[in-house]
C-alpha cells in the first residue's frame, strides 16, 4: 500500500507504479510508457475523477474559508481569495484527481 501511495504522489502508473502518467502540465500519455496500460479505457472515463477533484478542492478551500470567516473578512474578498486559491491550484487538482481515479479504478478492477 505504501508503494501505491508513493506512486500516486509521484503521478505514476497504477499497474507498474513506474511509468509517468503526464507528459506535460495538462497532457497525459495515452498509454503507460513502461507497461503500456491504456489510461483512458473509454470515452468519458475520467468523469469519476471529478469527484476526487471536488473533494480535494473542498479540503483545500475549507480551512481558508473558516479562517477568513473567523477574521470577519468581507465576504466578497473572501470569495475572491478562495476562488484565486482554487484557480492557482487547479493544475494540481486536475493531475492528482486523474491519477487517484486511475489507481482507484485499477485497485478495484483487479480484485
Amino acid at each position: 500500500m505504501l508503494k501505491r501511495s508513493i506512486a500516486m504522489v509521484r503521478l505514476r502508473c497504477p499497474r507498474c507504479l513506474q511509468g509517468k502518467v503526464f507528459r506535460s502540465l495538462w497532457h497525459m500519455y495515452d498509454t503507460c510508457p513502461e507497461c503500456k496500460l491504456k489510461f483512458e479505457r473509454e470515452e468519458g472515463y475520467f468523469f469519476g475523477a471529478m469527484y476526487f477533484s471536488y473533494g480535494m478542492g473542498i479540503a483545500l478551500a475549507l480551512p481558508t474559508t473558516i479562517y477568513l470567516m473567523l477574521k470577519n473578512v468581507n465576504q466578497w474578498l473572501a470569495f475572491s481569495a478562495i476562488t484565486s486559491q482554487l484557480a492557482i491550484l487547479s493544475p494540481l487538482l486536475f493531475r492528482y484527481s486523474r491519477v487517484i481515479w486511475l489507481h482507484f479504478d485499477q485497485y478495484f478492477d483487479a480484485r
